[in-house]
């Protein structure tokens, strides 16, 4: 008596549903692709999700080596891109590499208390997302607050 198998051909199959094609990304690529996201105004991988384009398992923080690099590459140019528009939006040549004491020094605050309240005014008629990217733009941590 001859046996044949009743099990179907899964030869043509090359993975399992939701498996990345690729080894995983590196811990380290994990926490510059998040850190990067966060200076770009992002909570989280979940916050990103719609609008960067993210895949429901790259949102749960999963992503092969290739797509972390793909994405860490894509973040870099966006950041770059815009610090030079701004650059040329301001008209301000690049930074010297190095600053001599009398210019790491920061310059004395004189404001009118009319120049203070327009700044003020200013300031809080922006957007939180322009407030937090403006003040990690310049080397703040900035976290959201407790409920």
């Amino acid at each position: 008596m001859i046996r044949t198998s009743t099990a179907p051909d899964r030869s043509d199959c090359t993975m399992a549903f939701g498996q990345s094609a690729g080894p995983g990304a590196s811990h380290r690529q994990v926490a510059e692709l998040l850190e990067l996201l966060q200076n770009v105004g992002h909570a989280d991988f979940k916050d990103a999700r719609g609008p960067m384009g993210l895949n429901q398992r790259q949102a749960a923080g999963r992503f092969t080596a290739e797509e972390a690099t793909e994405l860490i590459d894509q973040l870099h140019e966006a950041q770059y891109r815009a610090e030079q528009e701004a650059e040329a939006a301001s008209g301000v040549e690049s930074k010297p590499d190095t600053l001599t004491p009398a210019q790491s020094e920061p310059a004395p605050t004189t404001m009118s208390d009319e120049a203070r309240a327009k700044m003020e005014r200013a300031v809080r008629s922006a957007s939180t997302k322009s407030l937090v990217l403006e003040v990690r733009r310049r080397g703040w941590i900035v976290t959201k607050p407790k409920p």
